[in-house]
């Protein structure tokens, strides 16, 4: 490693390389180490980027330490927890990473129902210790996930019409910040960080410890997906629309379109047909669970019911699979708002994978989907909406609907069909937007206007004084980026 400046930035050399060694107790990863080309991949390949040296610290110290010798370096850095942002950010071309996936111990105080966990942890690894006390953490809905991101963005999850988001269940957070100091942040100390952190992304410091409210789950969540053959969308959405305005807060739903997967399960005539999912969880008794699932399974005739009782542990797995790393994904989110006939037609229109491959072309209107094109709607009621929205940084909590645009391809001659049907689709779900998307789920190329459209001018202002306060030369930058204000 040698050289001068690139972008800006200092290049790593092997003497500075050296240098940070001797600082950790925790290890690093150069790129001519064996392990390197697994160390810089992440969820989403089509993020492709080579940093000059990864640090893995083994405790806060170590964070400090490589924050202290980015900054005496001018080094680019970039922070990795799960690796999990569609986005990719959690790796940068040239710079420093700081991964904390060494650091993922987790605590649990089952009296006082609060557990304690390390920056770099995954919700399987927090599950794990607070399930065997009969309380869970409010996580997400893939197990692999890094509980940092999805914490600071937000955190959307099976729990959350119930429970709240996972930022709303944030007690405190210790974080190195920009200037390589190391501050807690509760509702008692250091407040408006604390707000902050809770939808603001990474913007603020690395996280490297979290403490968690828990709550008791059952032994067991009636849980799972239904199938429906994909001619019943248009009716299953106005359903949807109707069934959530009164859906308790004990279920959590997400509606899902896509090509039907050839699972042994199903009929072998579905295999790759047009399907619509409805995936439901209910945190409350089994008995209660049927009576509330009802109306759901009189709505219409599905072709497959998986919906069974489940522990909350196997339920964040369920979705492991459709979501596993290695493949390529573009994302395009939106909040919306209560569904309309408008926004029905124009998702049934637009959602691609109801136009059959053999029947389109290239120059179709509509974008014939590949098997692994889908489209995601999840409603944002309950708990979720009863945080007040200035409460916290996460934004939109009027919105009725978390819509995610995905495509998941395995091809890279695929790319540019497959990011041409998801932006499509989302341009034309901008009428019915309420503002901006979920940053969690924002692909790279969503910039500063998408981020300011997310949190609104007024919030938008309020977080880049937070901002100025303590990143003050935009040091954390690769994140859906809040500029620093002196204003």
């Amino acid at each position: 490693m040698s050289g001068s400046d690139v972008g800006g930035y200092a290049v790593l050399t092997d003497a500075m390389a050296a240098e940070l060694e001797s600082r950790l107790h925790g290890r690093i990863i150069r790129p001519d180490d064996p392990d390197y080309d697994e160390a810089r991949s992440v969820y989403n390949r089509m993020i492709d980027r080579r940093p000059a040296l990864i640090a893995r610290p083994a405790g806060t110290a170590d964070v400090v330490a490589c924050v202290a010798f980015a900054l005496g370096h001018d080094l680019q850095v970039s922070v990795r927890g799960g690796g999990h942002s569609v986005a990719g950010r959690a790796v940068c071309d040239d710079g420093l990473v700081i991964d904390l996936s060494d650091m993922n111990a987790v605590h649990v105080d089952p009296v006082h129902r609060v557990a304690r966990a390390q920056g770099g942890a995954t919700f399987a690894a927090l599950d794990h210790e607070t399930c065997a006390f009969g309380l869970a953490a409010v996580g997400g809905v893939v197990s692999t996930t890094g509980i940092a991101g999805l914490t600071l963005g937000g955190g959307i999850g099976w729990l959350q019409s119930k429970y709240g988001l996972t930022c709303d269940n944030v007690l405190l957070a210790e974080v190195v910040t920009a200037d390589a100091r190391v501050v807690k942040a509760s509702a008692t100390e250091n407040e408006d960080l604390f707000w902050g952190l809770r939808g603001g992304g990474g913007n603020f410091g690395i996280v490297t410890w979290f403490e968690y409210r828990l709550h008791p789950i059952p032994d067991q969540i009636l849980a799972g997906p239904l199938l429906y053959d994909g001619d019943k969308a248009s009716e299953l959405l106005r359903w949807y629309g109707d069934w959530t305005k009164a859906e308790p807060d004990e279920i959590t739903s997400f509606m899902v379109f896509l090509n039907a997967p050839a699972w042994p399960i199903l009929p072998e005539r579905l295999h790759g047909k047009p399907m619509v999912g409805l995936a439901v969880a209910y945190c409350g008794s089994l008995k209660d669970a049927e009576r509330a699932y009802q109306p759901i399974r009189q709505a219409a005739e599905a072709e497959l019911d998986l919906i069974e009782p489940v522990p909350y542990t196997k339920l964040q797995t369920m979705s492991d699979y459709d979501w596993r790393p290695g493949r390529l994904n573009y994302w395009k989110p939106s909040f919306l708002q209560p569904m309309s006939e408008g926004l029905a037609d124009t998702i049934v229109e637009n959602v691609g994978c109801f136009v059959p491959p053999d029947l389109g072309d290239e120059s179709a209107d509509v974008i014939p989907a590949q098997p692994t094109n889908c489209f995601e709607i999840g409603y944002m009621g309950g708990a979720t909406r009863r945080v007040g929205e200035n409460d916290t940084a996460y934004s939109r909590r009027d919105a009725d609907y978390l819509i995610n645009v995905t495509s998941v391809w395995e091809k890279p001659e695929e790319s540019e069909r497959m990011i041409a049907w998801a932006q499509k689709f989302s341009k034309a779900l901008r009428p019915f937007e309420v503002g901006g998307g979920y940053v969690n789920y924002f692909s790279s190329d969503e910039g500063d206007e998408r981020v300011r459209a997310t949190y609104g001018p007024e919030k938008y202002a309020r977080l880049a004084a937070l901002k100025q306060k303590y990143d003050p030369t935009n040091f954390f930058r690769l994140n859906p980026n809040v500029k620093p204000s002196d204003g």
